[in-house]
């Protein structure tokens, strides 16, 4: 039997940004994970925008983690084979799996790994007790449930999950080369959707280390014939639904393996359990259309590790009452509402046909285009990667917080 304050199972983004800031706050604390580096996953593969990124500066990590990423600071926007804008941006782009293990070099060694699968959980209102895989029993005041999206653990424990939204969208990752030429004209890209009827909301692309990385949307159900094409051939069928891309990118191949990713909308109903707490996409997912699955996981982590472990350890016990205080932090509800809300709305205003929708979506290419055209050339401050991409331009404030704004809002979208 190994005993701990706060038993962590799950060692990925959540997980692992918990282990590190309850580490560093010399809580005892135990990291359970099947893998001891962490394996490849089509997940999150970059991170934009002043918000999410100051999200995850509030973890206490970020500075090191983020300097492993490749750097863009500046991201050209486009449709209909016109290019609208290049947009001043704060885009760190690493894949996952660098990411997470990154992470985990930022925890102590004071927290003890286990590199193993949790198997059962026996909870109560004092201490919790962990079957792992490998015989052993961990007794833990404390559990920390962020195992992604295995449901195992979850149904054993009776949590029930509410579907949102089923089948919502699906991801698409892959590595685009130039043809014919040794780079693209573009430092990244984010290029929407030139008609609802094609069902992608916008293609992005930005390079990691060498490569130029792409991650397209769709909204489509996995059976859909067009998946089945684009597995086929992909350059060849991306091409055919964004006839106009290639007047921005010039001709490109897709080399290599395609990552597919389709996503579900769910929450799960925890609020009963005592003694366990869930964090990340273990309590509820996100659309990765809207971007803002690290905002979610960041949000958690900070105010689970800041604010309730620390009040929860102070006193006897770990009833349900407790942990209930987490879910209705307001701080928390408000990102949950406004990640639910932006993908609803973003898969509305890129596929819905009614008349409302489609004044949207002109509205959104006419703001654009006029932002594009009041940056005047040579004029648009440019982002430096010193000290993790804080601008270092001496431009007006007014210009900055424009420039911001619209980065923000298309790029933390990928």
């Amino acid at each position: 039997m190994r005993y701990t304050d706060i038993a962590i199972i799950g060692g990925g983004l959540a997980g692992s940004t918990a282990a590190a800031m309850l580490g560093r706050a010399g809580i005892s604390s135990v990291l359970i994970d099947p893998h001891e580096t962490y394996p490849a996953d089509f997940r999150v593969e970059k991170l934009s925008g002043h918000v999410q990124v100051e999200r995850f500066q509030r973890t206490g990590i970020a500075d090191s983690v983020l300097r492993r990423a490749t750097f863009s600071g500046e991201n050209w926007i486009a449709r209909f084979g016109r290019l609208l804008d290049r947009a001043p941006s704060r885009q760190f782009n690493i894949l996952y799996d660098a990411f997470v293990n990154a992470i985990r070099d930022e925890i102590p060694e004071t927290v003890e790994r286990i590199w193993t699968k949790a198997v059962s959980i026996q909870t109560s209102p004092e201490r919790q007790r962990i079957a792992l895989a490998n015989g052993e029993t961990v007794s833990a005041r404390l559990v920390v449930l962020a195992n992604g999206l295995n449901v195992g653990l979850r149904h054993q424990l009776g949590i029930i999950r509410n579907i949102i939204s089923a089948g919502h969208s699906i991801s698409i990752g892959f590595d685009v080369v130039p043809a014919g030429r040794h780079s693209f004209d573009f430092p990244a890209l984010t290029y929407f959707s030139e008609r609802p009827s094609d069902r992608i909301p916008y293609l992005t692309f930005f390079p990691i280390g060498t490569r130029m990385r792409a991650n397209l949307f769709v909204y489509r159900g996995f059976d859909d014939p067009w998946l089945r094409e684009f597995r086929r051939s992909p350059a060849e069928t991306l091409n055919a639904a964004l006839p106009r891309l290639k007047r921005i990118t010039g001709a490109f191949d897709i080399p290599g393996e395609l990552k597919i990713r389709p996503v579900d909308l769910y929450v799960n109903d925890a609020s009963h359990q005592p003694g366990v707490v869930l964090a990340g996409d273990a309590f509820a997912t996100s659309c990765p259309v809207a971007g803002t699955g690290c905002d979610k996981v960041f949000t958690d982590v900070e105010r689970l590790c800041n604010v309730y472990i620390p009040q929860w350890l102070a006193s006897d016990g770990m009833d349900a009452d407790k942990i209930a205080a987490f879910y209705a932090d307001p701080v928390k509800r408000a990102c949950d509402q406004w990640s639910a809300a932006k993908a609803f709305d973003f898969r509305s205003v890129s596929i819905a046909t009614g008349p409302y929708w489609k004044a949207q979506r002109w509205a959104r290419f006419m703001a654009w285009w006029t932002q594009g055209i009041l940056r005047r050339p040579g004029s648009a401050f440019h982002l430096e990667p010193n000290f993790l991409g804080h601008s270092s331009s001496s431009s007006s404030s007014s210009s900055r917080s424009s420039s911001s704004s619209s980065s923000s809002s298309l790029s933390s979208s990928a």
